[in-house]
Parts: structure tokens; C-alpha cells; sequence
């Protein structure tokens, strides 16, 4: 079997391109960085080290590369062809992919090609692969829709992984954390006889989800916001700081309260704890060295009204129940200043030039809820003096 993979990044590489081929299919890796095409089309290798003790090796082979930029109609015929594609390529580019594959899908139909296909967006973001399908429906002509309809799949997924930013000789090489998770919603699947091992299949797959994204997604921004705002560099240096890892606790016990409020038919609370000792031991991991601008980057999309701060406040407030911490992070959000971050430098501009409720409001989308805007203001201006202090 073959599978076109969106996105040879280090995610791409060191968790979906590896799950793949440990199933057996050979990939073809589809991204518009130059350097890693070309050493995935001379080489048609490369090797995975895991972040943990022995560092254990992991051979991926069958892989080659296609740039989307240079060979657009390579990546139509591949699509044409392929058994399963996947992403794993940014929230923020799956719009910018759509029109291609919405291309390489008419291709496969027009082509004869009616075997079940399904496309599954592996980002971290709820409902990622509906939000590609509409992207890619918006360029599908009017006829092709019901034809897409019947042979397309777009299934949710939820993935976990850590991959930290690392920086190493060889560009195709890459270290991951051993920990992986990733789960599909099989009631949207087209393909059924598809089934990938090491995969897990679920009925309705919200609760893992937000499971995955109010807990690791969560505390990790938690862990870099805290720890930028007391001087911290690195996620390794900042959660040995007791009042991080304090704070970090805080927080999942906020967003274990509400996961178990909501999806206790699918989750007790003794495994919630469990799965929030994990993620504590995960960001402790001292095989992973991560930076704090990785992980921190892009603030304004964690600051969205539907992302892992501003989601489970929302709703723990609908439901009387504290989310005091959550709220602490969210005011050292707006002081994370990181001179490489185009979106980081934006809002400070905005901070700067604007009223502060305003762009609160443009930042969470909140328009309707002036009681959080002020409490999200007075949480700003509360983490500005511990900056001071």
C-alpha cells in the first residue's frame, strides 16, 4: 500500500511517516522544503532515535519526496494512486494544501479510480480533518461534491507526540519522545478495511480529543508562558522550577475537573489522574531538550476562542466550576515576547497601539462575554507585575 503524506517536517517523519511504514505502506512525502525532498529522493531512508533510555533506532524505508511547489502534477498522480493520505503540516497550511488535493481527488475520480479513500488531518486542533474537507470542498466543483461524498473520507484524528525542536546534521534524522498516541474516528472512515496497528479506532472521538488537547496541549503552553514569564529558556529548566510545576498541576486539575464533568461515561477519574501523571512525566522527560519559543510560538492561534486556554475556560465557567489557573496563564500569554515569532511580535504591536480590551476581544473572540474579557485583563496586568517582581 501507498500513502501521501502532507508535511516531512519532524512530526511528519517521526510519528506518522513512522506509524505508516511500520504498517507496511511506502510514503510519499509531500512539502515544499527543498532540502528534506531531496534527501528523501536520494536516499529513500532515514532513522528515527527515541528520546528515552538506550535511545533505541527506528528504520523507516519506501519513502521518497515531492515538492508541491516545483511538481504540483506529481503530487495529483500520486494522489490518483494512493491508498490513504495523511497531514501533519500545520493548522494554518491546510488551506493552503486544499486546492491541490481537492485537484488530485477530481484526478482519481475522472481517472476511474472509486476505491475508498480516506484523507485524515493528524494536527493538533479539534475537528481537524472536517475543517480540511470543507477547505477542499470549497475547490471542488459543483458535480464533483456528491462524487467526493461517496468515495472520500475525511476522519477525524487525535495524535500525540512530543517532537522537540532539534537541530541536527543529517536533515532527515530525528528524535522523538516514545510516547505516541494516535486515534482515528472510525465512524468516518470510508475505508474500513484499512486498519493501522498501533492505531487506536473510536466510536466518537471528541472526548479523546479534547482529552489530549486540554491536557497536553494545555500544559505544556502552560509550562512555556510560566516559565517565559520568570526567565526561562527551555521546558526542562522551567518545570523544575516549583512554582511552574505547581502551577502546571493547577492547571490539568482545572481541565481534569471539566473532561471528567462532560466525558465521564468515557473516562473515570482515576484514569484522568493517571493520564495527567503521564503528561507530567512527559514534559519531564530528561531526553527532551525543548525550547520554550517552540513551544510558545504562535500565541495568538492558542489564544483562539475554540483552543486549549480559552475553550475550557469558557466552558468550566458554564458549569460553575474554577478555572482560576487557566486564567492566570492565559494574562502571561500577552507578555510572551519572542522576537522570532511573527504572531508574538504582532500582538505585541497590538498591545502596544490598542486598547488592551479590544484586543482581548479580537485575540479570544469573547464579544460576547465581557465578564471573562475583564478578567482576562485584569490577569494580564496581574502577570505583568510578577514579570516586575
Amino acid at each position: 500500500m501507498r500513502a501521501v503524506h502532507f508535511g516531512a517536517g519532524n512530526i511528519g517523519r517521526g510519528f506518522i511517516g513512522e506509524t505508516l511504514a511500520d504498517n507496511g505502506f511506502s510514503i510519499d512525502f509531500v512539502d515544499v522544503n527543498s532540502t528534506i525532498i531531496d534527501a528523501l529522493n536520494k536516499r529513500g531512508e532515514y532513522d528515527i532515535e527515541l528520546a528515552a533510555p538506550g535511545k533505541k533506532k527506528i528504520h523507516v524505508s519506501n519513502v521518497d519526496g515531492i515538492n508541491n511547489a516545483k511538481d504540483p502534477d506529481k503530487v495529483v498522480d500520486a494522489i490518483k494512486a494512493t491508498d490513504m493520505i495523511t497531514t501533519a503540516i500545520g493548522p494554518k497550511i491546510l488551506p493552503i494544501i486544499a486546492p491541490l488535493i481537492a485537484k488530485g481527488l477530481t484526478a482519481r475520480i475522472n481517472s476511474g479510480n472509486t476505491t475508498p479513500l480516506d484523507v485524515i488531518a493528524c494536527e493538533n486542533m479539534i475537528g481537524g480533518s472536517q475543517h480540511l474537507k470543507d477547505y477542499v470542498y470549497s475547490h471542488l466543483d459543483a458535480d464533483m461534491k456528491p462524487k467526493v461524498d461517496k468515495y472520500i473520507g475525511f476522519p477525524n484524528a487525535a495524535v500525540d507526540r512530543i517532537v522537540p525542536i532539534q537541530h541536527n546534521d543529517d536533515p532527515l534524522f530525528v528524535s522523538v519522545e516514545d510516547f505516541k498516541e494516535w486515534i482515528i474516528d472510525k465512524s468516518q472512515m470510508k475505508n474500513k478495511d484499512i486498519k493501522l496497528k498501533g492505531v487506536g479506532y473510536a466510536k466518537d472521538l471528541e472526548p479523546y480529543i479534547e482529552r489530549k488537547l486540554f491536557s497536553v496541549n494545555t500544559g505544556h503552553a502552560t509550562v512555556a508562558y510560566t516559565g517565559k514569564n520568570l526567565g526561562y529558556t527551555t521546558i526542562g529548566d522551567a518545570i523544575k522550577d516549583p512554582f511552574v510545576l505547581k502551577q502546571v498541576k493547577r492547571v490539568l486539575s482545572e481541565t481534569r475537573s471539566l473532561l471528567y464533568n462532560k466525558w465521564n461515561k468515557e473516562f473515570t477519574e482515576k484514569s484522568l489522574e493517571d493520564y495527567h501523571s503521564k503528561v507530567l512525566k512527559r514534559f519531564q522527560n530528561p531526553y527532551i531538550s525543548d525550547d520554550i519559543a517552540r513551544v510558545g510560538r504562535t500565541p495568538i492561534r492558542k489564544l483562539g476562542y475554540d483552543e486549549r486556554f480559552i475553550r475550557p475556560i469558557r466552558e468550566l465557567k458554564e458549569r460553575n466550576l474554577d478555572y482560576s489557573a487557566l486564567m492566570e496563564t492565559v494574562g502571561r500569554i500577552y507578555h510572551f515576547d519572542e522576537p522570532k515569532d511573527a504572531e508574538s511580535q504582532k500582538l505585541q504591536k497590538m498591545l502596544k497601539t490598542e486598547d488592551l480590551k479590544q484586543v482581548i476581544v479580537e485575540t479570544t473572540g469573547l464579544k460576547d462575554d465581557p465578564d471573562l474579557v475583564d478578567q482576562i485583563a485584569k490577569s494580564y496586568h496581574d502577570a505583568d507585575n510578577d514579570k516586575k517582581n
